[in-house]
C-alpha cells in the first residue's frame, strides 16, 4: 500500500482534483496565503501545496476527525507551505478571529450544497472580511440558474440531498451572487467542469 492509499480520500475527490488544479493554475496569484474552508479529507489541499509551492495553504474544517486526517496528509506531504488545519466553522460569526488572513484566495469545494444556507452566508461574509485587496473566492459544485436546475442528473442529486437533510440542496447562483454582492464580492468568471459542475469565481471589489 502506498502512503497516499493509507491517507483519507474519496473517489470523487480524486476525479475532480486534476480539473480543479488546472483551473487554479491559471487563476491563483503568484504569492500569498490561501485558505481552504471545509477541507474534508485533505487530499486536495495537500496536492495544491505541492503543485503551487509559491503559495502558503491554510486548510480548515469544523470536524475534529477531518482535521486529524488533514494533519496526516500534511505530515506525509512534507512541504513547508502547508499549515496545520484550523478549527473553522464556515457559518460562524468569529471567522475573522479564527482565520484573520489576509487571504489572497479562499477555496470552497463541494460545500454549499451539503450544508445549510447559513454556510453560504458565512462563506461570503468571512471572505469579504478577510480577503486581501483583489482576493478571490473559488466555489466548486453544481448550481441552479434562475430557478432552473439542469440536467436531470443534477435534479436527482438535489432530490437525494434534500431527502438526506432538508437544509441541504443545490444552490441557485442568482441567490449566491446576491449574498456575495452584499459582502463586496463580484462574480467575475464561471468555468464549466466535468459531471455538470462548475467553478464560480468571485473577486473582492475595491473600496471606493
Amino acid at each position: 500500500m502506498s502512503v497516499n492509499e493509507a491517507l483519507p480520500s474519496t473517489p470523487a475527490g480524486e476525479r475532480n482534483l486534476a480539473p480543479l488544479t488546472a483551473v487554479l493554475r491559471s487563476r491563483l496569484p503568484a504569492a500569498g496565503d490561501v485558505l481552504e474552508v471545509a477541507s474534508g479529507t485533505g487530499q486536495h489541499v495537500a496536492h495544491w501545496a505541492r503543485a503551487f509551492s509559491n503559495l502558503v495553504f491554510q486548510p480548515s474544517d469544523t470536524d475534529a476527525e477531518a482535521r486529524a486526517g488533514i494533519e496526516a496528509w500534511r505530515q506525509a506531504t512534507v512541504v513547508g507551505n502547508l499549515r496545520p488545519p484550523l478549527a473553522l466553522d464556515v457559518g460562524s460569526a468569529d471567522w475573522a478571529v479564527v482565520a484573520p488572513g489576509p487571504w489572497v484566495a479562499v477555496l470552497a469545494v463541494n460545500l454549499l450544497h451539503i450544508a445549510p444556507w447559513t454556510v453560504t452566508l458565512g462563506l461570503f461574509a468571512g471572505a469579504g472580511a478577510t480577503l486581501a485587496p483583489g482576493g478571490r473566492v473559488f466555489v466548486y459544485g453544481p448550481f441552479a440558474e434562475d430557478g432552473v436546475l439542469e440536467p436531470e442528473s443534477n435534479r436527482r442529486f438535489n432530490a437525494m440531498l434534500r431527502a438526506q437533510d432538508p437544509a441541504w440542496g443545490v444552490r441557485d447562483l442568482a441567490e449566491v451572487r446576491a449574498v456575495a454582492d452584499q459582502a463586496g464580492l463580484a462574480l467575475v468568471e464561471q468555468v464549466a467542469m466535468p459531471a455538470n459542475n462548475r467553478v464560480v469565481v468571485f473577486e473582492r471589489v475595491p473600496c471606493a
